[in-house]
Formats: structure tokens, C-alpha cells, sequence
């Protein structure tokens, strides 16, 4: 073909689009490389599968898609699945029902059933804050904040079954492998401070939940997407002193050294998430030694911002230096931290099968003051603006008795009671609601996937437009299906 025959360009009529489009004819492969490109296709394949993408500087900060409410998440994760209709879903009509048998559709543990013995609320609730919002005795100190919290009572997940249904809050699929919320928020925002992890999850002191590292997995992600783990006990990082006898000057030569070395090694195997994440891990690991035990001191808070998480009471200080910790985090520029309250098996976490006050009575207890005071030090420092907390578990517990005998209550995944406060959700509201019973939700329900919509909204993130090129679809959280966040009880 002579330059004759090649089409020109034309400014006059003729869009950049239409000409591509005409040379099509010719150049096929010209009109489609401009059609996936304005697609974002290609730049998804940039990112995630190219085969020659730099991974220099994953976790950099990125400007969201629109203006968010809020900066960063703490997801306090209730793990065993809480009681709604004992914590913050008031059903009046459960205590005159105490020990009836009742017709009632449920699901869980213990199979399939139609009807149950009712196990009345086993405490009492009353009407607090300005917006008279319903709390249990269990939660006296959160009650006080309820003009600071939105309240989703009518919350559904997909399954009743510890494992899959904690897959699903945590990733919005019942299946493993896929990349958890915190991998979505910081592959959507970066993090701000290089000198820390994005994306942090502390364990209770009695071990991880079911399933385990699935739960802050970054699936098919890059390696550095991933949760990194701060310890429940002693110090939170470990290794962060630099080695006795060598300087931090002949540190970073050796640093040095062994980068050009894994860059050479690395240069003919880009495809190597792992490896990648491994290289940049010695680059986070010796500014960690640096920045990290500042970050993750608390010598340094006064005695009454301890006292206000509760430190000083052996009750609740574990679970108080981990809420202040992730206040200090977030602080700093941690994008995303998840708390676990309880861990393990049956009565180390809010797993309530047998005794139910035993159970809800210890897990409250530990957690109650804690939470309160992360909510008031965030509002006093004027961080709960921009610092979205989200409170719940995998899923809650049914009106009925699990056992012949006994308060226990088995898994309740047709509707159940999570809330959220700040980065931009109205405080005071209740949306939603369970039948009377607080068997199901029969007003608003709320799928899992809204949550999560909810909170990459709240980021600046559209939850129907972040995705990530993977196996020859754009991966989402909230999945194929067009998700709505709760603009209900966004402000």
C-alpha cells in the first residue's frame, strides 16, 4: 500500500474517533487498540497482567474517582456472629415469648428447622442519645454515642456457615480467592504513609478466625495488596531493631546491593506478584524500623486518653490497646485496619451455641468501652470526619433455642444488625428493620454487597466501576450485578 492510499487525518467533520474508526478498514488492529484503551481495558491490563508493568511503588497514593467523605476504614469485626436482637435490635415481643414454641423458619448449625423455643433477650434495652436509638444493657458505654451511629438492622449475607459467610464479609464471595476489602481499598487509594503497611489486621489473643489468612487474602492481586498481620501480644511488630553492631548507613548499602540483585533476577519475571512483593518488602521492612515504633508506642497518649479506651482495667485493655492502635494508625495514613473481637473456637468468640450470657456478657465486656472511647478520641481530634468504623460480624443469631436445653442461639444469616459512624454516615438513624421475632429481614434488606458498596463509596471509590482485569473479566467486590450503596444514611 503507497502513503497514497493511507487515510488522513481530518479536523474539519471528522472526530479523532471517527477517523480510527474509518481507518478500521484498513487497520483493524489501530481502531481496536483505540476502543479498549478509552474502554480502560488496556489500562487495566497495565495494571494487573501486561507482563512488563513496573511494581515500583504499589502502594502509592492515588486520587479517588470522585471526592469521598472518608480518608480511611476501621472494620471492627465481631467474629462468631453477635446477637441483633440482644445488642441493638429491640424486640419486645421475644421477652412474653420466653420458652414458647413458636413457628419459625431457620437455618444454621444445627440444619434446617420450622419451628423453635424461643430464648427471650436476656437483657434489658432502653432509648438513648437525642435520636433514641434502642441499645441492650450489654453496650453502656457505646450507648452514648448512638447520635454518632448508623444502625443497618436488616443486614443479609449468603450463607450460615462460619467459613463462607466470613469469606463473604470480608470479600464478598462464599468461595476463596478472591481479594479482600482491604486489598480492594488500598489496589483503589494506595495508602498515604510509605513507612507503614496500607492495609493492617489485628487477631484476638486467642487466634484467627475460621478460615484464616483467606480473610485478608489479596487473591489474585498483587502480593502487596495482602493484610499484614500485627501481633495480639507483646509487640506488635516484631524485628524492628536494626541488628546489633551494623549502622543504618551499612544497612542500606546491603539494601542496595540486594535490590540491583532482585531487580536483575526479577527483570525475567515480571509476572511474579510474590516475588515482587517480596523485593519491595525489604524496602517497607527497613523504613518500618524507622517510622514503625513511633506508630505503634503508646507510652506517648496521655493517662486519660488510655483511661478512655480503658487500659487501665484488665478487663478491657487488650482489646483497648488494640482500638487505640488502630486509631494511631489511621492516624498516620493506614488506609484500612480490621480488629478482630474474638477468635478460635465456640466461646472465644461471640459463637454463642450454649450460654448465651456467659458468652455475649464476656465478648461485650472486653469490647464495649473500647469502642465507645475510639469513637469519642476520633471525634475529639476531629478524625471522625474522614475515619469510616464499621462494627459487625459474619452474620447474627436466631429468637429460638439451638438445643433442647440451654440460652444458646444458633447462625442467623437472613437478617441481622451491623452499624457504621463516621467518614460521612449520618449519625442517629436506624435503616432497616427484622420481623418481629428478628428472624429475617423484611424491611430494606441489606445484602453484604451493599455494605461493601457503602464503604467504597464513602472512599471516593464507585463500587460498580473499580475493578481489576482477571481471568478475562473485570473483577469487582460487589460482583456483575449494578450495586447501590445505603444513600440512605449517608449525609
Amino acid at each position: 500500500m503507497s502513503n497514497s492510499d493511507m487515510p488522513k487525518p481530518s479536523y474539519c467533520g471528522n472526530t479523532r474517533r471517527e477517523f480510527l474508526w474509518n481507518a478500521g478498514a484498513k487497520f483493524p488492529g489501530l481502531a481496536l487498540t483505540y476502543m479498549l484503551a478509552k474502554d480502560g481495558f488496556l489500562a487495566n491490563q497495565a495494571v494487573a497482567a501486561d507482563g512488563v508493568s513496573s511494581f515500583d511503588n504499589p502502594l502509592a497514593a492515588k486520587q479517588p474517582m470522585f471526592e469521598g467523605k472518608a480518608k480511611n476504614v476501621i472494620f471492627l469485626f465481631m467474629y462468631g456472629g453477635p446477637s441483633h436482637i440482644d445488642t441493638f435490635d429491640y424486640k419486645p415481643k421475644l421477652y412474653g415469648l420466653d420458652g414458647k414454641t413458636v413457628p419459625v423458619k431457620t437455618k444454621g448449625r444445627g440444619g434446617e428447622k420450622n419451628e423453635g423455643r424461643v430464648v427471650g433477650p436476656k437483657w434489658n434495652f432502653k432509648q438513648y442519645g437525642q435520636s433514641g436509638q434502642w441499645v441492650s444493657d450489654l453496650f453502656p458505654n457505646l450507648a452514648t454515642c448512638v447520635d454518632d451511629i448508623a444502625f443497618l438492622k436488616s443486614c443479609q449475607a449468603d450463607s450460615p456457615i462460619h467459613g463462607s459467610a466470613m469469606l463473604m464479609m470480608n470479600s464478598g464471595r462464599i468461595l476463596s480467592g478472591f481479594p479482600t476489602l482491604g486489598s480492594w481499598v488500598t489496589y483503589g487509594l494506595g495508602t498515604v504513609n510509605q513507612n507503614l503497611p496500607g492495609y493492617v489486621v489485628m487477631l484476638d489473643p486467642t487466634g484467627g478466625p475460621i478460615s484464616g489468612a483467606k480473610n485478608w487474602t489479596c487473591g489474585f492481586m498483587p502480593a502487596n495488596y495482602q493484610g499484614t498481620i500485627f501481633r495480639s501480644k507483646g509487640a506488635p511488630i516484631i524485628d524492628l531493631a536494626t541488628p546489633e553492631g551494623m549502622t543504618r548507613e551499612a544497612q542500606r548499602r546491603i539494601l542496595d546491593a540486594m535490590k540491583e540483585a532482585n531487580q536483575q533476577h526479577y527483570a525475567s519475571r515480571v509476572d511474579n506478584t510474590e516475588l515482587s512483593a517480596r523485593i519491595h518488602s525489604y524496602e517497607l521492612a527497613y523504613r518500618m524500623q524507622e517510622h514503625a515504633p513511633e506508630a505503634v508506642d503508646l507510652e506517648n497518649e496521655t493517662e486519660d486518653t488510655k483511661k478512655l479506651y480503658g487500659i487501665d482495667n484488665p478487663q478491657t485493655e487488650e482489646f483497648g490497646r488494640r482500638c487505640l492502635l488502630a486509631r494511631r494508625l489511621v492516624e498516620r495514613g493506614v488506609r484500612f485496619v480490621q480488629l478482630y473481637s474474638g477468635g478460635h473456637h465456640n466461646d472465644n468468640n461471640w459463637d454463642a451455641h450454649g450460654d448465651l450470657e456467659k458468652n455475649h456478657n464476656y465478648h461485650a465486656g472486653r469490647t464495649d468501652k473500647p469502642i465507645a472511647g475510639l469513637i469519642k478520641d476520633l471525634k475529639r481530634k476531629g478524625m471522625l470526619d474522614d475515619t469510616l468504623i464499621v462494627w459487625g460480624g459474619e452474620f447474627g443469631r436466631q429468637p429460638t433455642a439451638e438445643y433442647e436445653k440451654g440460652t444458646g442461639r444458633d447462625h442467623n444469616s437472613y437478617g441481622f444488625t451491623m452499624w457504621m459512624a463516621g467518614g460521612g454516615i449520618k449519625g442517629g438513624v436506624s435503616y432497616g428493620a427484622t420481623d418481629e421475632l428478628g428472624a429475617s429481614a423484611v424491611e430494606n434488606p441489606l445484602h453484604v454487597k451493599r455494605i461493601h458498596a457503602t464503604i467504597l463509596n464513602q472512599l471516593g471509590l464507585d463500587p460498580n466501576h473499580l475493578s481489576y482485569f482477571y481471568s478475562g473479566l473485570d473483577q469487582k467486590l460487589v460482583g456483575v450485578e449494578h450495586t447501590d450503596p445505603i444513600h440512605e444514611i449517608i449525609s
